[in-house]
This record gives structure tokens, C-alpha cells and sequence, in this order.
């Protein structure tokens, strides 16, 4: 997590991530997430010096609400372990993603299937597991994200909503596939633009 991936999520994913989750959720998903990355950019630019999986494992678990915050703090925990433990990143990146999947999964008890963000980390992961690239890890997860868009939720708000949701995919999802476009955009490894992976969405603007 640096500050480049922060702003990109921040500036072009929050009116399609707000828009997905107010077919699904409470709407505040876009909020949530926004506002935990400039928190993390914030705390990086004054402590450059910390590790930055860290910074955002504690920023995610003690600062942002809704559902999804405090998961998504979980995976970067779990990140930042595995920073710690691995000199190589992609031996980082391997086991933190592994261990993140599995933490989520024990406190969120969601399966695949469940149209979650466990939808988007399992598919990542085993990329990772196979021995693929940022650009291939992130399209590994995007599809997996996308094709939650034909899933009845079984967890969570959006389980409560029935068909309503079918047809765009999972704020929750999403965003975490985001996380992997950033971290291969910040590589120059980047599938392609972020435009391409935002669904339309009514009431979404489009992204600048």
C-alpha cells in the first residue's frame, strides 16, 4: 500500500463502489473505504517510516465502520505479517493473501459462492499460489469480483435484499479486486485502465 494506490482507489472507485452497495447495503461502502485510505495516506505522509501494511492493518481495524472495514483490516494484518516474515514480495504477497483469505473467512464465515469479497480473494490467491504475476493476480481477481454480479447473496445486508442485487457485482468484491489493480499499477503491471473494470451502474458519474 503506498500513496499512488490510495489516491487511485480514492478518486476513481468511490461513486461506483457507493452506487453497488446502495442496491446491496447501507450505501456507506464508498464512504467507509474512501475515507480509510486517506487516513492511511494521511498516517504514511507523517510516518513514513512505518511499514505500510501495518499503517493500513491499523487504521482499517480500529477507524473505519461498516461490515467490511474491520475485514479489510484483516487482510492487510495478515499482509503485513507476511512483509515482515518475507523478504521476497511475492513470497509476501503469497502468504498474506493466504492468510488474509483465511482470517476473513473464519470471522465472516463466508464461502465462495457467497457473493462477498471472499469471491475475489480466493481466486487471487490461488493466481498467487500458481505462481502468477501482479497483472495476473489482479485479473484473477477482478473476474472474480464480476462474477458475483450473478450470485444471491448468502451473507451479509445484501443477503436481506433478494433479487435486487443480481446484475452488478459486489461493492465488497470490488473493491478488494481494486486493491490488486493498484498494487500492479503501481508496478506498471496494470491490466489495462480502471475504467474498464467499473461497471456501469445507475447513479454512478463516471470516473474522471
Amino acid at each position: 500500500m503506498n500513496t499512488d494506490q490510495s489516491l487511485v482507489l480514492r478518486t476513481y472507485a468511490h461513486a461506483t463502489l457507493t452506487a453497488l452497495d446502495q442496491l446491496s447495503g447501507d450505501g456507506d461502502f464508498g464512504d467507509n473505504l474512501r475515507e480509510g485510505l486517506d487516513r492511511v495516506t494521511a498516517a504514511l505522509d507523517a510516518h513514513p517510516d512505518r511499514p505500510p501494511y501495518a499503517v493500513a492493518a491499523s487504521v482499517f481495524l480500529d477507524e473505519v465502520g461498516g461490515t467490511s472495514g474491520p475485514l479489510i483490516g484483516l487482510l492487510f494484518q495478515e499482509l503485513a505479517r507476511a512483509h515482515e516474515a518475507h523478504s521476497d514480495e511475492r513470497d509476501a504477497w503469497r502468504a498474506g493473501i493466504g492468510e488474509g483469505l483465511a482470517a476473513i473467512q473464519r470471522v465472516g464465515e463466508a464461502e465462495p459462492g457467497d457473493r462477498t469479497m471472499v469471491d475475489a480473494l480466493l481466486p487471487a490467491r490461488d493466481a498467487l499460489e500458481a505462481g502468477s504475476g501482479p497483472r495476473e493476480v489482479a485479473v484473477a481477481a477482478l473476474d472474480g469480483a464480476h462474477a458475483t454480479a450473478a450470485l444471491r447473496a448468502r451473507r451479509g445486508r445484501a443477503s436481506y435484499v433478494g433479487q435486487r442485487a443480481i446484475g452488478s457485482p459486489d461493492p465488497g468484491a470490488l473493491g478488494v479486486a481494486l486493491l490488486f489493480w493498484s498494487h500492479a499499477r503501481a508496478r506498471e503491471e496494470a491490466p489495462g485502465e480502471l475504467t474498464e473494470y467499473l461497471p456501469a451502474v445507475p447513479g454512478a458519474e463516471s470516473p474522471a
